[in-house]
């Protein structure tokens, strides 16, 4: 019998049903084994299924800084899904490495990561998809134009888009726009109004489900009568801390009453909001959850963790809460062992698993919940370029002069590309 009748032999459904449990990076490979195998990989119903399957094992993405130096790594591991279970250690995958010329700004979006930072004289964003090697340079800023400027990629699930959303600041205009990568639109996106003016206060953005939230000062004209002029421009205005929402899928800003001055995370699908309280030597997390957009309604919890000599939150950060409606935290620093740790609100008891396989000696930046979908991939696909083993990869449309480099590997072919890149972003 030969391949091809042992390939028959195996029923389609069996086939699809196998392969929806793999990871996305042999999906995109046994696409190119046949023309039969790519149509059927991707067909909305295999991308549906895979998405599915997907959801049902997250993982945690961890980026690492070594040695407060400018060279990053990226890992993932399973994220533990049964409260019941308490595995003892899991061991952590190996991705990419990458350089930077200064310290970036990182957020994650549907296993994507995206960071930008300021360079000369530009403002250069990338996102990547760590598991796969694509990623996309976007435009360069010019600070003429983009003083202070911000950029935020999320997802639209229901146009399965990738999109970015660049933000000036107030005081260098409103010229902000929107890139959905992918299309035929011009690498300079479309220009998008915002009515509301404000100043974004940090470049901390969450998206969930195609809308994202980011932390800002409203900006009002002052009511005041007084004519008296001043040279400074903020004593015309009033200013308030909100929360930016911004709806990915219709493209408009909405402002939502801030209740409390800490980090946004993902809980569970619903924004929130936590801080920390010491009374004592006890350590206490509150946290707000925000249970209406439209009332701007948030509910308020306070957990109490412990004593401040067992758990100090200087050592440890906030990731998430997952679907077993465990909160997530992560040290801050990699050592030897190295433990994330799942606080159950309702038992008030933590449980910790070790993650091995870091590096030593690195700041930790982690996400939950991260997942692979095909549809994000295909479109990365469109416009990136994954390393291949024992290759180069450069972008074709980066032929010119004062070029540095990006430094990529993958986890899977332990190779290293070398991109040359014009802007100087990457060394």
């Amino acid at each position: 019998m030969n391949g091809g009748e042992k390939l028959e032999s195996i029923p389609i459904d069996l086939i699809i049903e196998i392969h929806s449990r793999l990871p996305a990076e042999s999906v995109a490979r046994f696409r190119c084994v046949s023309k039969l195998w790519g149509s059927m990989f991707r067909r909305p119903y295999f991308t549906e299924l895979f998405l599915t399957r997907s959801r049902a094992r997250p993982r945690l993405l961890f980026v690492l800084q070594h040695n407060r130096k400018w060279s990053f790594s990226v890992f993932s591991s399973p994220q533990n899904q049964n409260i019941y279970e308490k595995p003892s250690f899991v061991v952590a995958d190996f991705h990419m490495k990458f350089s930077v010329s200064t310290f970036p700004d990182f957020h994650s979006c549907s296993g994507l990561i995206h960071f930008s930072m300021m360079k000369g004289a530009y403002t250069v964003p990338v996102v990547c998809n760590p598991r796969t090697g694509q990623y996309a340079v976007l435009p360069k800023l010019t600070r003429t134009r983009y003083e202070n400027s911000y950029s935020f990629v999320g997802y639209d699930p229901i146009e399965k888009q990738i999109k970015v959303l660049f933000m000036s600041d107030p005081d260098s205009g409103d010229d902000h726009r929107i890139l959905t990568l992918g299309t035929t639109e011009k690498m300079l996106g479309r220009k998008i109004e915002c009515s509301l003016t404000h100043k974004i206060l940090s470049n901390e953005g969450v998206c969930i489900n195609g809308v994202l939230y980011y932390k800002a000062s409203r900006i009002v004209e002052s009511s005041s009568d007084d004519d008296t002029s001043d040279d400074d421009d903020d004593d015309d205005h009033e200013r308030s801390d909100v929360i930016v929402c911004f709806d990915f899928r219709c493209e408009k800003f909405e402002f939502i009453d801030i209740c409390f001055y800490g980090q946004l995370i993902n809980c569970n699908g619903k924004l929130g909001g936590a801080t920390w309280k010491f009374d004592g030597n006890t350590v206490k997390l509150c946290m707000w959850i925000l249970e209406d957009v439209e009332k701007h309604e948030w509910s308020k919890h306070v957990y109490n963790i412990g004593d401040l000599t067992e758990f100090n939150p200087k050592n440890h950060v906030i990731l998430g809460v997952i679907a077993t409606g465990e909160i997530v935290f992560s040290m801050r620093f990699t050592s030897k062992p190295f433990y994330v740790l799942y606080f159950n609100p309702e038992t008030n008891t933590f449980k910790s698993v070790e993650i091995q396989g870091l590096e030593n000696d690195s700041r930790v930046y982690g996400f939950v919940d991260i997942i692979e979908d095909l549809n994000v991939i295909d479109t990365m696909q469109l416009i990136s370029s994954s390393a291949t083993k024992g290759q180069n990869t450069i972008w074709q449309s980066l032929k010119q002069k004062h070029r540095q480099q990006l430094h990529l590997a993958t986890s899977r072919q332990r190779s290293e590309s070398i991109l040359r890149y014009e802007y100087g972003l990457l060394v």
